[in-house]
């Protein structure tokens, strides 16, 4: 009995010190999968914040751009204002979110008015950034350049109405794009290349108004 007993124990023994090399060598294993797998997450973390940095960088460059022409178009058409617009670039669930604010320092004033456009500085305001927006979104998705506006200024402010049709031949020149505009705002006829007036007698009559 004891003879069989050393063997059962000898046996068990064996079976213990074969479970225990195959652990130790899964653990190995497993311990040089670990280190592959945090190398290539350091890896894939760098490359990560590399193209996050081309994004913001990218999308950085595109907001200027935009803030820029935006700011530019306010100015030329309200030439008696401080008025600009900044951005607000913040990240949501991942994604870049632009958010575009109206400033504006009225004259001899020590205070600044921020906010869209619609809720804090009417529809003049409004209406050239839309239309400038417009434009922007035509030239960055590669579209033809032609704009046909209906009575798009027909709320416009009168004592910037010629400054706006003046910037916008400007910038239809610079960027060669072409703009028809329906109207009967008669103050544009001043800064249009060409002007037609329709006239209804009977049926519709195109004549040359300039």
């Amino acid at each position: 009995p004891m003879d069989l007993s050393y063997t059962s124990l000898k046996s068990n023994l064996d079976r213990a010190l074969a479970l225990r090399d195959s652990a130790t060598t899964r653990l190995k294993g497993t311990r040089r999968d670990i280190e592959r797998l945090e190398k290539e997450l350091i890896l894939i973390d760098g490359v990560q914040a590399l193209f996050q940095k081309f994004i913001d960088q990218e999308v950085n460059i595109g907001v200027q751009a935009v803030t820029q022409l935006l700011t530019e178009g306010l100015q030329a058409v309200f030439n008696d204002q401080d008025i600009q617009v900044k951005a607000n670039v913040v990240l949501e669930r991942g994604k870049v979110a632009v958010e575009l604010v109206t400033h504006q320092t009225p004259a001899g004033a020590d205070h600044e008015i921020e906010g869209d456009p619609n809720d804090s500085f009417g529809g003049s305001v409004a209406t050239v950034q839309s239309v400038l927006l417009r434009v922007i979104i035509v030239f960055k998705r590669g579209l033809r350049p032609v704009f046909f506006f209906d009575e798009t200024l027909g709320a416009f402010d009168p004592n910037y109405v010629i400054n706006m049709g003046t910037f916008l031949n400007t910038l239809s020149k610079r960027l060669g794009m072409d703009i028809l505009d329906v109207t009967q705002n008669t103050p544009l006829l001043e800064t249009a290349n060409r002007a037609y007036r329709i006239k209804r007698n009977g049926h519709a009559v195109f004549s040359e108004a300039k």
